[in-house]
């Protein structure tokens, strides 16, 4: 087994080659399409072990690891595709979540970008985008993507996360604190 060392040198190489290929084929823009479409993969892959564990069985060859990783993820970015492919071959598809941390890491220390997951109940407008895009470029004090996601179980507001720092102002948290308040001045009963 190699030392951690190794591994992260390896996970490494992987996150650097598909960041700089991806910036190279088409900019922040496929930068962020495969990132988006790793988390894809990352919550495919999560829900099937049966492909995870074949991704990184011995007992296939690599073509045929190859095989299965085209079959399955063939119209994603080929960029992302041939990554999976390499990582397939090589028996390293364990190591995808730990090569999109270090992506997203580097689109901030190598790209100087911050990729947005943004979530409100409605579609933004041109205004609200440049407004909340103008806000975190303020307060991470570099440029900013934002990735649109609409969710009407939020019931209003908007969350906001990037590499770790979140920000719920949703209605539903409002709701879910105002009731665990009600919750302590009343006599534990439910609200």
């Amino acid at each position: 087994m190699p030392n951690r060392h190794v591994i992260n040198e390896t996970i490494a190489a992987y996150a650097n080659a598909a960041i700089d290929g991806a910036y190279a084929a088409g900019g922040k823009e496929a930068v962020v399409e495969v990132r988006n479409q790793m988390l894809e993969i990352l919550g495919f892959m999560s829900t099937n072990i049966d492909l995870r564990l074949a991704c990184d069985d011995e007992g296939y060859t690599p073509e045929e690891r190859e095989s299965i990783v085209r079959g399955v993820f063939g119209s994603y970015n080929e960029l992302l595709v041939n990554l999976l492919v390499v990582m397939a071959s090589r028996c390293d598809i364990n190591m995808l979540r730990r090569v999109y941390a270090k992506y997203e890491e580097l689109t901030e220390t190598k790209l100087n970008f911050n990729i947005v997951d943004v979530t409100t109940v409605v579609e933004l407008d041109d205004n609200l985008r440049t407004v909340i895009t103008e806000k975190a470029e303020s307060d991470l004090g570099r440029d900013c993507l934002l990735v649109e996601h609409i969710d009407p179980s939020i019931q209003g507001g908007i969350i906001m996360e990037t590499r770790g720092r979140y920000v719920d102002a949703s209605v539903r948290s409002q709701l879910d604190r105002a009731r665990l308040v009600l919750k302590e001045k009343t006599d534990g009963g439910e609200c």
